[in-house]
């Protein structure tokens, strides 16, 4: 698909020319995972795949929203002055979220938009389309209407339209990767702090290959807040004996010493995933830096061996994947990337490989699970931005 055809796609439904094109990317998380609301680290990147906007203002008090991934749901009214979630309302919730919270901080609409959607990230895929969608109508929204507002205060915006609007009680990370995206670079990040570093993907010949389950999940229904709820119990049993503000604050010999407290087989497994997994992630930053390839990879394994065992919150379908992958000729590691419960997981192939690796994972998926997988060679990607609507780009 090209750009043009998205704003003609615009035109065909609304009557009216597109004045300006947007991008959000998607995002993968290359490890520490479910550590960003523990106050741990993580290391993730935004992607080329993602969601791009044409958009124009209307003079009414509405809101016009039409997704080409939805094309059966027509266009999707929306009145400024009545913006409460309905479950009903499905995708447009997230778009809905950014301009209700907003409004409860005191902006004015003073006119509408028309706003024609079209993703290529895969729905449900753990790669973050929600996010995509929250910061891709955040920028719409800060430079249609001059609000002039940092991109770290569209990032917190993004998180609070999932906390508080949707009722994911998810941690920052996903807005932060994708409102700080930048080519070519991961981002080291202190959840607890949010002071960052950039790191250079440099894999030499290695690339990063998505892999999609195809099995769906959705964040609202799943054992996500089942999971913070559990790291929040661990969190209170430790503080009545050892002064600390998450389990990020500990490192493994302070687990060990302190493990006690928590008198529980799976929240001591929760705990083990969250401390654990945070040591990680800094030690995969170190190796990146450091240009040890072999040892980010073995902690990218370990990661899904954690995430397994300790979190449980991979399932057939991610193990499957992340097993054959292990299996592979030219494979440094493989590891489930989001939350979990299906969506993706990710590995690090040497280019040459790449064939090969997608036909025989491929064959075990198809095997154990009974469908088919996707695979993509994930390309790092410049967080959300304006388009130039003289460059007709090819989208994916």
């Amino acid at each position: 698909m090209q750009l043009s055809e998205i704003n003609q796609g615009f035109e065909q439904v609304f009557g009216v020319a597109a004045t300006a094109n947007y991008f959000a990317p998607g995002r993968i998380n290359l490890i520490g995972e479910h550590t960003d609301y523990n106050g741990g680290h993580v290391f993730p990147a935004a992607i080329s795949l993602g969601t791009y906007a044409a958009v124009s203002t209307t003079a009414d008090q509405q809101l016009h929203l039409y997704s080409a991934n939805f094309p059966d749901e027509g266009v999707r009214e929306i009145a400024l002055s009545n913006l409460a979630f309905a479950k009903a309302d499905g995708w447009t919730n997230f778009v809905k979220g950014e301009f209700a919270l907003l409004q409860q901080r005191g902006v004015t609409f003073e006119h509408g938009l028309n706003i024609y959607f079209y993703g290529n990230l895969p729905a449900a895929s753990g790669l973050s389309s929600s996010s995509s969608i929250e910061l891709l109508t955040g920028t719409i929204i800060n430079e249609t209407y001059a609000l002039d507002q940092s991109a770290l205060t569209l990032i917190k915006l993004g998180q609070q339209v999932e906390n508080e609007y949707i009722g994911v009680n998810s941690g920052i990370m996903d807005q932060f990767a994708i409102g700080m995206g930048k080519k070519d670079q991961a981002i080291f990040l202190d959840t607890n702090t949010l002071d960052y570093q950039y790191y250079p993907i440099a894999l030499d010949d290695y690339e990063i290959v998505i892999m999609n389950t195809n099995k769906p999940r959705a964040l609202s229904d799943s054992k996500y807040n089942e999971r913070r709820s559990e790291c929040e119990t661990v969190l209170a049993r430790l503080q009545k004996v050892v002064d600390i503000q998450s389990l990020g604050d500990l490192n493994i010999a302070d687990f060990d010493e302190y493990a006690y407290a928590i008198g529980d087989e799976t929240l001591l497994k929760r705990a083990r995933h969250a401390v654990f997994e945070n040591q990680r992630t800094i030690k995969a930053a170190q190796a990146l830096s450091d240009g040890d390839l072999a040892r980010f990879g073995r902690l990218i394994n370990a990661s899904h061996v954690s995430l397994e065992y300790d979190y449980q919150v991979t399932g057939l379908e991610l193990d499957t994947l992340a097993h054959a992958a292990w299996a592979q000729t030219g494979v440094l590691g493989a590891r489930m990337t989001g939350a979990g419960f299906g969506g993706c997981a990710i590995a690090v192939v040497k280019s040459a490989d790449i064939p090969a690796f997608i036909a025989n994972v491929g064959q075990a998926y198809q095997a154990a699970v009974g469908y088919a997988a996707s695979f993509y060679r994930a390309k790092i990607a410049d967080g959300p931005h304006r388009l130039n609507m003289t460059v007709d780009l090819e989208i994916e």
